[in-house]
């Protein structure tokens, strides 16, 4: 029988959006990219998130990002979930994530779906946009604090742009979690050397071109002495570098400052202490993504990349991804009505006295 009201979503999980091609980096940075010029050209509504911090000490929290892509029609948000002792306590992942994709003609849902690895993807693609403008294009050897999921798509999003690359040096908090990371991402890559650090942070981030910070900590991890002359840092967690980092660097770029400033990440502690201020940021990623401003200008500068999140981002991301899924018939259509309720023609049966 049809129904005359009935609506319906498709549901995508992490393994439809998977075989659908859409673990695929360069079409990422592509859409994240198209994203920042819409951005600039105010085609965007982007309200501020809600987070919910359920513990101080440790960050464990719940978020929702809001966007609204106005040439695609589609508004979306992220609920998304950060509990940093997930692994150590129940030997789970520590982010979660969903999307919900509605279009805005009639305002409808028109997907559910998966979205840690849309949002892994971002979080990694945005340090990639930056390493293309901010990193030294001779850049050979990264350097890894943090060897979970971020980590993991940041060296993908990395040797994308620094193709280069070729050797990778991991410290996590367990020389487990090292040899995991090494062995989940050198068949990817059987061209790069994997060096294990056995936890030693020093030795991964000494004399590295590339610096990549992606933990749960909140603790000063990544010492500014191990910074070298010429180094790109990409900054992911939260307070996870001295302050001294950014201090010495010749330039700091931001995925947005004036997010940053709302934020618990290092750049937004100094900010709060009045260590820095806008004047010593350099740009935020979209002004060097549309020639505003410049990247790299010298072989020597140390160069500090902060991305804290932006909502419109993720849902330019999820909402191409959900196209990709559709185009290669992958996911579940569900009901989210047949009919209106009072449409229903059994509903006094239904009706509980």
């Amino acid at each position: 029988m049809s129904y005359k009201h009935h609506l319906s979503f498709t549901y995508l999980s992490q393994e439809d959006l998977l075989n659908a091609g859409c673990l695929d980096m360069q079409m990422v940075m592509d859409i994240a990219e198209k994203g920042m010029f819409e951005f600039e050209r105010h085609h965007v509504i982007f309200p501020e998130k809600i987070v919910q911090i359920f513990n101080q000490a440790t960050q464990e929290r719940i978020n929702c990002l809001p966007a609204t892509l106005l040439d695609e029609k589609v508004c979306g948000v992220k609920w998304v979930s950060v509990f940093p002792l997930n692994p150590s306590q129940h030997d789970q992942q520590n982010l979660s994530a969903i999307f919900i994709l509605s279009e805005i003609e009639t305002g409808f849902p028109i997907c559910v779906m998966e979205g840690t690895l849309a949002s892994n993807m971002r979080v990694a693609a945005m340090g990639g946009i930056a390493a293309k403008h901010l990193a030294r294009p001779d850049s050979a050897v990264i350097g890894f604090i943090g060897a979970g999921e971020q980590a993991k798509m940041h060296l993908i999003a990395m040797k994308a742009v620094c193709p280069g690359l070729k050797q990778c040096r991991v410290a996590a908090y367990l020389v487990a979690h090292e040899e995991q990371f090494i062995a989940e991402l050198s068949p990817l890559y059987p061209e790069m050397e994997f060096v294990s650090t056995n936890t030693n942070a020093q030795q991964a981030m000494e004399d590295a071109d590339i610096l990549v910070t992606a933990t749960s900590a909140q603790a000063p991890l990544l010492k500014a002495a191990w910074m070298k002359p010429g180094a790109f840092y990409s900054h992911v967690g939260g307070w996870e570098d001295e302050f001294e980092v950014a201090l010495q660097a010749d330039k700091i770029v931001c995925d947005d400052w004036e997010t940053v400033t709302h934020r618990t990440q290092t750049l937004s502690r100094m900010y709060k202490e009045g260590l820095i201020n806008a004047s010593h940021i350099h740009a935020d990623l979209h002004e060097l993504v549309s020639g505003k401003k410049p990247g790299r200008e010298s072989e020597s500068e140390r160069i500090y990349f902060n991305a804290v999140g932006l909502a419109y981002i993720d849902v330019a991301i999820a909402t191409a991804m959900f196209n990709r899924a559709r185009e290669n018939q992958q996911g579940t259509q569900l009901d989210l009505q047949q009919s209106m309720v009072f449409e229903h023609p059994d509903l006094k049966s239904k009706l509980k006295r």
